[in-house]
């Protein structure tokens, strides 16, 4: 490829093909959902196509995606829609359209950053009779022409020199060479969806896009087809019950009856509850559960219709709902941390939980009685096509690093594999160093690699590994969207904000998910206490750590007598729900955190950084 650079491990060979008409709802996209157009015209694809585009302007270039291009996806659902072309723009490719190399990088402003009104580019759309959605030209613009003959005509860029591609959630992935970034952007649309937003947005829009709200219906009296509301979706707006929304909620004005703070655990154990047997070991080791909310998600009962209130109902753990209920009296071990609150601390009174926090109560012991709850009547696993899209998404990529996904894999060659993976995905241009860190680890037969398979493999686990953060980011920040906050300054509280008007925003749906994760990695602790007398040092969210006398969990980690974790307890595998090793440091290090006049969450350090910080939580 004469003046394209190095041809990267992985890529494949390159397919140059002049763009070819696309014959109108034959539901053919026959080169794939997406490209990366460079400076010079050159569009990138999956496969390493490469396309040649003619486009100066926007108005020609989404002629050209719609027209000639060849670029979609088809739809998820039969009642759903097609995927509209992506054009994603190098920093060369929004210079050469007119584009300023970068928009307001203030943090706080960064959301709702985009062109004003009066600029040439966004003037030139409209004398071409293109438009643009409320969001405006941001990093995600969608040019768009009204549905003609019952075609819809929508275009989506991606402007990465305008932060398009978060680095929380696809890493390093916007600085690629443009082939490069094609494949791992492919991938992701090819598994989860054609990217159209945020990872957040993304996981929000393949919700609706599995589960459309509407179907095509006969109508009983004029026998034609029309539009219905779908069996099992989210079909309209519907009003949240107060104790469900944020403060600042309309719904909310007036309301003193309290607020649901269902959310992860963040919890230090008291140092005065270590034992001189935990003290003296060696290592302090942290393991996180595999995408615990997608875990959580799944056969979760979710509301799909409005809110009924009801007094001193009788709790069932089948109905999604909001509970007021004093668990205050139930008593905790304090070594663990209580399962009723984020912050791991007992609660101190009444208080509005979700389904899936009394549940657990229940199943602990107590007698559960509510005083009063806003029930969901209507309910269904709203989320399962959610969670196994991406539970397929998640585990297919793993496979793709060579870690062991079976279902009864042998646990240490999965964290050897992980190892591996680790640090090939994370290796420097130092061949010798990381051939060196994998002899240490026992990885002889990738160390013994030639200069160049060994480079080729470190490239292909780099890129594997955005795919995996982009998985795992899209199933985070979209249960995140689902109680979206009002953006941007100079917000009124008290006033309804776009968000709002959206079936998706379910501040209910949120809290269940997130209930279910919690208790889930609760009952795992309790059974690893039950069984081998261990307790945490710490939790952050999804990761929890203890003292070991290895650097291995299975140090630490009940064991069957066929030598696997012992079912109930942590089981270390690739699949969403099973846990894998997050870090390692010594006892000397965790304990001096958890004495520290100001104690501090080891479970949140132990990579060697915040990982709250750098993870943007």
């Amino acid at each position: 490829r004469p003046g394209r650079g190095p041809v990267r491990a992985g890529e494949g060979p390159v397919r140059r093909a002049a763009a070819r008409p696309v014959q109108a709802f034959d539901g053919q996209f026959p080169n794939g959902p997406l490209v990366v157009l460079d400076g010079d015209g050159s569009a990138y694809g999956v496969g390493g196509l490469v396309l040649e585009c003619p486009a100066t302007t926007f108005a020609q270039l989404a002629a050209w995606a719609l027209a000639e291009s060849g670029l979609g996806a088809a739809r998820l659902n039969r009642n759903g829609r097609d995927a509209d072309p992506l054009i994603v723009l190098t920093a060369a490719a929004a210079e050469r359209f007119g584009l300023p190399p970068s928009l307001d990088d203030d943090p706080a402003t960064r959301r709702s950053q985009r062109l004003p009104q009066d600029h040439k580019v966004v003037k030139a759309l409209a004398r071409s009779k293109w438009q643009l959605t409320r969001r405006g030209f941001g990093p995600w613009p969608r040019i768009y022409r009204p549905v003609a003959d019952g075609r819809r005509q929508c275009v989506q860029l991606a402007v990465l020199p305008w932060r398009a591609l978060d680095d929380r959630a696809w890493g390093a992935a916007g600085t690629l060479p443009a082939p490069d970034l094609a494949r791992v952007l492919g991938i992701y649309a090819s598994r989860v969806i054609t990217p159209r937003g945020s990872s957040a947005t993304c996981g929000l829009e393949l919700m609706t896009a599995l589960r459309p709200p509407t179907r095509a219906v006969r109508d009983e009296v004029s026998g034609e087809w029309v539009s219905g509301p779908n069996p099992g979706a989210l079909t309209a707006v519907v009003q949240a019950a107060p104790p469900e929304v944020l403060a600042e909620h309309p719904a909310a004005q007036g309301w003193s009856g309290g607020f649901m703070d269902e959310e992860s655990c963040q919890w230090i154990r008291p140092v005065q509850t270590l034992s001189e047997a935990e003290m003296v070991e060696p290592f302090a080791v942290g393991i996180d559960l595999n995408t615990a909310y997608l875990a959580a998600a799944g056969r979760l009962n979710v509301g799909l219709g409005a809110p009924v209130h009801v007094r001193r109902p009788r709790f069932d753990k089948k109905v999604p709902g909001a509970w007021l209920v004093d668990l205050s009296g139930i008593e905790c071990d304090p070594r663990l941390p209580s399962p009723f609150t984020p912050t791991g601390l007992p609660p101190e009174g009444p208080g509005w939980y979700a389904t899936p926090t009394i549940a657990y109560a229940q199943e602990l012991g107590a007698d559960v009685r509510p005083v009063e709850a806003y029930v969901r009547e209507q309910y269904g696993a709203y989320l399962d096509p959610w969670h196994d899209r991406l539970r397929e998404a998640y585990v297919s990529t793993m496979a793709e690093a060579g870690i062991p996904v079976e279902k009864d894999a042998d646990e240490r060659a999965f964290l050897a594999a992980m190892t591996a993976h680790r640090l090939l995905k994370d290796a420097g241009e130092d061949l010798d160093a990381l051939r060196a860190a994998l002899a240490a680890e026992g990885l002889a037969h990738l160390a013994g690699l030639g200069d160049g398979r060994l480079a080729s493999a470190a490239w292909r686990h780099h890129q594997i590994a955005m795919v995996l953060t982009a998985v795992k980011s899209t199933v985070k920040f979209g249960i995140g969207k689902l109680r979206e906050r009002p953006q941007g300054v100079g917000y009124v509280p008290g006033e309804p904000w776009p968000a709002l008007e959206r079936p998706t925003w379910r501040p209910d749906i949120r809290a269940a998910v997130i209930a279910k994760a919690r208790v889930n990695l609760h009952r795992k602790m309790a059974n690893v206490a039950k069984a081998s007398g261990r307790y945490p040092l710490g939790v952050n969210i999804d990761c929890v750590v203890y003292a070991s006398p290895t650097a291995s969990p299975l140090g630490f980690l009940p064991l069957t007598g066929s030598g696997k974790v012992l079912p109930g307890a942590f089981r270390l595998g690739a699949t969403p729900g099973l846990a894998k090793v997050e870090g390692v440091q010594s006892m000397l290090w965790a304990v001096d955190l958890l004495e520290r006049e100001q104690p501090v969450n080891p479970a949140r350090h132990v990579k060697g950084y915040d990982s709250a910080t750098a993870e943007g939580k």
